[in-house]
């Protein structure tokens, strides 16, 4: 079974009525077809230790804001289980800060924090595959890692909270 990161974007007024009735995300989740749901596919991790150099073990020790991109320091409802956990969220505050620590990454200096996190070779990052090729690895998480990006700062421009959840 697979284990897919998800990014939505809201407005904050939804991401207050979500944190008071977690049953409306959900069903928002459900019925959500829109550019404000971004799957990022099996990139999630590999995308947080490119960026941090940390995985879920040791996020504590990775620095916001690019902590943040993937997994957030905010717990929707913690009793809710959205496949593999609760939904976290990012304030639009955070989420500016994340557009703009991402704005500094640019294609040369994802490619070098790629070739310095080894990600190709590492079992202990989702989805711990050897990958037969480094390229291969590069361009899968360099096209989502683009995608982010550009969600993120839709999201600081509107103004928008961020929540992710993995399912």
């Amino acid at each position: 079974m697979s284990m897919i990161g998800n990014l939505l974007r809201v407005k904050s007024n939804e991401l207050e009525s979500y944190i008071h009735n977690s049953e409306l995300l959900e069903e928002r989740i459900d019925n959500e077809t829109g550019p404000e749901l971004l799957d990022i596919d099996k990139t999630w991790e590999g995308i947080l230790y490119i960026l941090t150099g940390y995985g879920l073990s040791n996020l504590e020790l990775a620095k916001p804001p690019l902590k943040w991109v993937i997994i957030g320091d905010n717990i929707v409802d913690e009793n809710q289980d959205l496949g593999y956990g609760p939904a976290e969220f990012r304030t639009h505050e955070q989420v500016k800060e994340i557009s703009s620590a991402l704005e500094l990454i640019f294609d040369i200096e994802f490619r070098t924090m790629f070739q310095n996190s080894d990600i190709s070779m590492r079992e202990d990052i989702y989805p711990g595959i050897l990958w037969p090729e480094a390229e291969d690895a590069f361009h899968y998480h360099f096209e989502y890692f683009k995608l982010i990006k550009e969600f993120y700062a839709i999201a600081a421009k509107n103004n928008e909270a961020v929540i992710s959840f993995i399912n």
